[in-house]
């Protein structure tokens, strides 16, 4: 994780600041963790995190504050299987997952020819594509020992 001593704020804190958030302390270490993932963490896995950091962050605060994050539109919810709601940047470049049901691990992939064969399935059905969301499940394939 980055230096949390860090005082420039992070992509999140601008989105909030943006949006007209007031950003406590709390909040501040929360978007931080947020912005800082390389992952989709669950509230559980941001509580730990925001914790670690400040110990008087409680796991209500991490949920409020999740939620307004998501009611304004900086954070996306997602489920990915697992009953466990995972949360990720709303404003990130478009892209689709791959979710490894052995480990949870969701991987994040652009792909142009699934991106244009679904513009040509709404043109095909009378549509015009004006968002989507793609998720694949799959399990690892097993190579052969030679």
């Amino acid at each position: 994780m980055a230096d949390t001593n860090d005082k420039s704020p992070s992509r999140i804190e601008r989105l909030c600041s943006e949006r007209g958030l007031r950003m406590t302390g709390q909040r501040r270490t929360i978007a931080r963790v947020l912005s800082e993932a390389n992952d989709h963490p669950d509230v559980i896995e941001v509580y730990r995190r925001a914790h670690e950091i400040d110990p008087r962050i409680s796991l209500s605060t991490v949920y409020r504050t999740l939620n307004l994050f998501e009611s304004n539109g900086i954070l996306e919810r997602r489920e990915f299987g697992a009953g466990r709601r995972r949360y990720e940047e709303a404003t990130r470049e478009h892209h689709d997952h791959l979710i490894d049901l052995e480990t949870g691990k969701v991987i994040e992939f652009r792909n142009e020819d699934i991106e244009r064969l679904q513009e040509r399935v709404a043109r095909e059905l009378g549509f015009e594509l004006v968002g989507h969301r793609l998720e694949l499940h799959g399990i690892p394939l097993r190579r052969k020992k030679t």
